[in-house]
């Protein structure tokens, strides 16, 4: 039921007669037949809804609310505040209003909480803090000092590059969660696509296989071959590719890497013959395994001795075949600066 303001007491109020709104916009006050001295019940009864219907409850006062219940003291809490005293008090009765339960129980010159209050209070006080927290971490998010980026990596190629690069990123961003992930180099090129990876430490692939990506190069690796430690090359200092064509050979699955069976084949390819693949599997500790169970030797990058150890033996070929180009991958739309910087620390630690 509206107020009185048309002569119209205990009804709902319309508006004055020919009031309307037109397409083309808002009808002048002459023409919709209203007296000057209505004018201000009209503008009153226009504004009612703002007025009334869209109160929401904000931060601001349950700002205003813990001042006054700290300070309990209007004037004192409007100081605190730097607002003036009659604006705070109607925030004050407007956030009763809308709990529709009374907070203060107001003295001449002081106000105490009521037992309501005293838990909207706590409550406040609680809001208020996940509020700050929010904000300080958005803030801290958004300046790469905080959050999370995932990472993948294939062990055998960045045995020597992903320690230290985590190591420098690690030191200039404390606050940002690094996880790992072990995968294939098709897994690292659809997570970047799907967006579960922000960057990956790949070998580089053809300039199709990288649409909608970034490759820069950080490393050469020279290719050796691993062999069992009783194989009769494995007492020579170094091996000739011709002698490697009939041995059985020792690769990555197919179906993860295909990159891998293009590489190898390019490196046969000069002896007139295709590679003679034995066995496949699909991990770098497997495929070692196999080699050190004899069931054939493998093409391997030269970091590969960091991790193997006396198990098998390391030769280098000749002649060298081209190096390998390893790098780091990334979406070309706008990272995040935690991704920024993570990419950052990856190009120093080539140098390192």
């Amino acid at each position: 039921m509206w107020p009185d303001l048309f002569g119209y007491r205990n009804q709902a109020v319309p508006p004055p007669s020919g009031f309307r709104i037109q397409s083309f916009g808002w009808p002048s006050l002459a023409q919709c037949g209203v007296k000057q001295s209505e004018w201000k019940y009209l503008v009153a009864w226009l504004t009612m809804f703002n007025r009334y219907a869209g109160r929401r409850m904000e931060l601001r006062h349950l700002r205003y609310f813990v001042a006054v219940a700290e300070e309990q003291n209007v004037t004192r809490a409007a100081a605190r505040l730097h607002v003036s005293q009659p604006p705070l008090s109607r925030q004050i009765r407007d956030l009763e209003d809308e709990l529709g339960v009374a907070l203060f129980d107001h003295g001449a010159k002081s106000v105490r909480l009521t037992e309501a209050g005293k838990v909207f209070l706590s409550e406040a006080r609680t809001v208020l803090q996940r509020a700050g927290e929010a904000v300080q971490m958005a803030k801290a998010v958004a300046s790469g000092q905080r959050g999370e980026i995932h990472v993948g990596y294939a062990p055998s190629l960045s045995v020597e590059l992903l320690p230290r690069a985590l190591r420098l990123f690690q030191e200039a961003n404390p606050g940002v969660r690094v996880q790992l992930h072990d995968m294939s180099t098709q897994e690292m090129l659809r997570g970047l696509r799907d967006e579960k990876l922000h960057v990956a430490l790949l070998v580089q692939v053809s300039a199709k296989a990288m649409a909608e990506l970034v490759f820069e190069e950080l490393q050469r690796y020279a290719v050796c071959v691993a062999l069992p430690l009783a194989h009769p090359l494995a007492r020579a200092r170094r091996v000739g590719m011709e002698q490697l064509a009939h041995e059985r050979l020792i690769a990555f699955t197919l179906a993860d890497y295909p990159e891998h069976h293009v590489w190898l084949a390019d490196l046969f390819a000069p002896l007139n013959r295709p590679p003679q693949i034995a066995e496949e599997y699909d991990s770098a500790t497997s495929l070692i395994a196999a080699v050190e169970a004899g069931r054939g030797v493998a093409l391997v990058l030269e970091p590969f001795k960091c991790f193997i150890g006396p198990r098998v033996k390391i030769r280098a070929l000749v002649p060298p075949p081209p190096a390998l180009v390893i790098g780091i991958a990334w979406r070309k739309e706008a990272n995040s600066p935690a991704t920024e910087n993570f990419i950052a620390a990856a190009k120093r630690a080539k140098s390192v």
